[in-house]
């Protein structure tokens, strides 16, 4: 039996289980370490490091966690149920364990465009990781699809690796950090497509071309090899709804400056949670995830589970 389960292995998670070790609360952390912030190829704005990438910051938390005796299982969550004031949780390795708390930290996932061809071509052109899958497509030409900083960092990534980017945005004008918009035009291997949206994928075994809303260049299509759709997030509240957590209407848990939800045991911190004004970085979810720690120790010892 675990004081407390935090499922989600990002800086909300990893955060909450070294404060929470600390602090003397047994802690078990589900999940891949680093979270989506595994996948980005550069950090640059997280106190204490001038750069570092996403890889490596998931590393030295992984690390960090392990450090202070805390255990982690490298799997998803199955199912989750509450019992009897106890949380049982089934992982997706058959392994069951129990807990008398939970951090829900499992972050977002990326959104989808949901146009024609996108589910047939994941995996074969077309991926929602340019720091997974970028260097598949080294001297090739690929598209980006987005306004904000993920999209636009991706694209200076992708400049790195491929002859050409096409860096596709259904508005004017960008959504992101100065850096980012600077870096973009300065880039001679970006060429910016503003005011279209991507309307279909074609390909025969592979991805090969991009059909637009709008013609550019007189034409209504786009030839290329690859095409990464950086468009945002959705919150992963699935695994909660039969609990009955509230839920905001942007499908974001609600909590409380504690980090906890309506239902006693439940706590959710990072991307997931209403918290941060909704500011969705990497220093506010580890934030949230110290706060929520602070939070279920102090539970702990007011209540007998």
């Amino acid at each position: 039996m675990y004081d407390l389960a935090i499922i989600g292995a990002g800086p909300a998670g990893m955060s909450a289980s070294i404060y929470s070790s600390r602090y003397g609360v047994k802690n078990i952390v589900i999940g891949q370490p680093g979270g989506l912030a595994a996948n980005t190829h550069e950090i640059g704005n997280y106190l204490g490091f001038e750069t570092i990438t996403g890889f490596e910051f998931a590393q030295k938390g992984e690390a960090h966690v392990k450090k202070y005796g805390a255990e982690m299982e490298y799997a998803l969550v199955k199912q989750l149920s509450k019992e009897d004031n106890v949380f049982k949780i089934t992982l997706d390795n058959s392994k069951e364990l129990e807990a008398k708390n939970i951090l829900i930290a499992v972050g977002t996932a990326h959104r989808s465009l949901g146009i024609a061809g996108e589910k047939e071509f994941l995996g074969k052109g077309l991926s929602y990781c340019t720091t997974c899958d970028g260097y598949f497509y080294r001297g090739k030409t690929v598209a980006i699809n987005g306004g904000g900083d993920s999209a636009l960092s991706a694209a200076v990534f992708m400049a790195d690796i491929a002859e050409k980017v096409y860096l596709i945005h259904r508005r004017d004008e960008f959504r992101a950090e100065d850096f980012w918009i600077e870096s973009v035009k300065k880039n001679p291997k970006i060429e910016v497509v503003y005011n279209t949206n991507i309307k279909e994928i074609k390909g025969d075994t592979k991805l090969n071309e991009i059909i637009l809303d709008v013609p550019y260049k007189d034409l209504n299509s786009i030839a290329i090899d690859g095409l990464f759709i950086e468009i945002g997030f959705v919150p992963n509240v699935e695994l909660v709804r039969g609990l009955g957590v509230e839920i905001d209407d942007g499908g974001f848990i609600k909590v409380d400056a504690e980090q906890k939800t309506n239902i006693a045991g439940v706590w959710a911190a990072g991307d997931i949670s209403t918290n941060s004004n909704k500011f969705k970085q990497i220093v506010t979810a580890a934030a949230e995830g110290a706060v929520a720690a602070v939070s279920i120790q102090k539970h702990s010892k007011k209540v007998a589970v």
